[in-house]
């Protein structure tokens, strides 16, 4: 399968104050371990911003960059985000997939602002202008349903694929946080799922972050992400609907963790993807 790891799975955020940051040797390294062969970008600093210097160590670790998450703030009526979307697609290079979130422009993911009519109008007129924009230069922009973005709950999701005709990024574990069956949106709109983000997650918790009791960033720290198998979310079945509708994209392993320390060599993040690895190569076709 066409498996790729992402930096948030060790912990790595673009949120500041998130939690203890590994460095980018520790993270590369264990992707090499674990047998991956791709990553996505992580945040900002976390590898080089140069093209060349990227690829030359991504190599040394026998890796390739296949996508990177990028929030944009795209319902501003008043605001073009397309010349800094543009700018993400420079910086990625390749054909690797941009992973777009509809940021709501404060900090974190712990809140977010209700949307009018004229800021729907804008988040939608963007999105489809991004999503063309993309296409006639070889690229893929895909939307990201996100927790304390602007797009989250089901309702949302099912306004983006009905108004707009943007691919979307099908993150199984934000999806079920939000309040949006990942196995129900994979079987409605399969044909629009141009990424995957795989996660499992505790369904229980999750109710708890969707109601407002628990904040996100809370949540993470109290496991609200699960080992793949160990969760609510139908993994398995997902990839199998995947699979069999002719999905060609990437499988990215995310388990979202914060860290509050330097795990012991050995232990840790690494331990956790190798665990979800095994898991797959139980479960998928």
């Amino acid at each position: 399968m066409r498996i790729a790891g992402a930096p948030i799975s060790w912990g790595v955020c673009e949120v500041p104050g998130w939690g203890h940051q590994l460095a980018p040797e520790r993270v590369l390294g264990e992707m090499r371990e674990a047998g991956l062969t791709a990553t996505e970008l992580g945040p900002a600093g976390f590898l080089p911003d140069d093209p060349e210097e990227r690829g030359r160590l991504l190599r040394a670790y026998g890796l390739e960059l296949m996508g990177a998450f990028v929030p944009v703030v795209l319902h501003d009526p008043d605001a073009d985000p397309v010349p800094e979307v543009e700018r993400a697609l420079d910086r990625l290079g390749g054909d690797a997939v941009l992973v777009l979130a509809a940021a709501t422009g404060l900090h974190g993911y712990d809140a977010r602002p209700a949307l009018d009519t004229r800021a729907w109008a804008a988040l939608l007129s963007n999105l489809d202008a991004i999503a063309a924009r993309a296409a006639a230069r070889g690229r893929v922009v895909a939307l990201h349903p996100h927790v304390g973005t602007v797009v989250e709950r089901r309702d949302e999701v099912e306004r983006v694929l009905g108004d707009s005709n943007v691919p979307l990024c099908l993150d199984t574990g934000h999806l079920l946080v939000g309040g949006c069956d990942p196995a129900w949106l994979t079987r409605f709109a399969a044909r629009r799922i141009a990424h995957v983000h795989l996660k499992d997650v505790d369904a229980a918790l999750a109710a708890r972050v969707r109601s407002g009791e628990v904040a996100y960033a809370r949540g993470v720290r109290d496991g609200l992400y699960r080992p793949l198998g160990e969760g609510d979310v139908d993994i398995s079945g997902i990839v199998r609907t995947l699979e069999g509708a002719g999905y060609e994209g990437w499988y990215v392993m995310e388990q979202d963790t914060v860290l509050a320390a330097e795990p012991a060599p050995g232990s840790g993040p690494g331990e956790h993807v190798r665990a979800a690895l095994e898991y797959l190569a139980r479960v998928a076709p």
